[in-house]
């Protein structure tokens, strides 16, 4: 199998998609620190956002509905991760630490 051949499968980029879907999910379900489980969070967008970029590409490949999508998960993420780092942020200042299963005094 040649290089461009490989490029040139939906399979391959919905594979990839699985992967980072199913990383974040792990990441999420097992990580205990805030900042993993933002990072996880951030692997399940991309995963989605390949998705749809790959379904662009070989679906329809005539629009761009796919990548304005994408485009907006993007700046969905990127807005979710100063949220979230700001309130790592203060959760360390309070707490000294950010370990999500320590932290059963924001639930009051």
């Amino acid at each position: 199998m040649t290089g461009v051949g490989l490029y040139n499968s939906l399979n391959i980029y919905l594979f990839v998609g699985l992967v980072l879907l199913t990383c974040g999910i792990l990441g999420v379900v097992y990580r205990r620190t805030l900042v993993s489980m933002l990072i996880s969070m951030e692997l399940i967008m991309n995963g989605a956002g390949l998705n749809l970029v790959a379904f662009n590409r070989f679906i329809a490949p005539d629009n761009a509905n796919g990548m304005a999508f994408t485009l907006f998960i993007m700046g969905i993420a990127a807005a979710e991760a100063a949220i979230a780092l700001a309130i790592i942020i203060l959760v360390f200042r309070k707490f000294r630490h950010v370990e999500g299963s320590q932290l059963k005094e924001m639930k009051d």
